[in-house]
């Protein structure tokens, strides 16, 4: 998973499909430096299952206990569903593409 450093306090991290899903996760929570906001590309993902899941509240805990923000982002329609059906929509940060994602953290920095 590629991720990009957007600014020095912002990166992008582009997830893929499982099996590559968890250890993007992963990387994303090994950001450096610390202290990084982070942008969550949902674009190629078309499938999300409950370790998936839980590996996103693993980090979205993680992030916020260091006072860092979290942005979903391009989030495709079978996995959308479950995130409405799970309340997953609800408790993350979530926007439309990537420069919405980007905007977001800005204006909230």
């Amino acid at each position: 998973m590629p991720i990009e450093k957007w600014s020095d306090s912002v990166a992008v991290a582009h997830l893929g499909d499982d099996p590559q899903f968890s250890e993007d996760l992963e990387n994303a929570a090994r950001l450096e430096p610390p202290g990084l906001n982070c942008v969550l590309d949902f674009s190629a993902v078309h499938f999300v299952n409950s370790s998936n899941i839980a590996a996103l509240l693993r980090l979205r805990r993680q992030i916020h206990s260091q006072n860092r923000k979290l942005v979903l982002c391009n989030i495709v329609s079978p996995v959308w569903t479950t995130f409405l059906i799970t309340g997953l929509d609800k408790i993350f940060d979530l926007s439309d593409n990537v420069t919405t994602a980007l905007a977001t953290l800005q204006l909230n920095a």
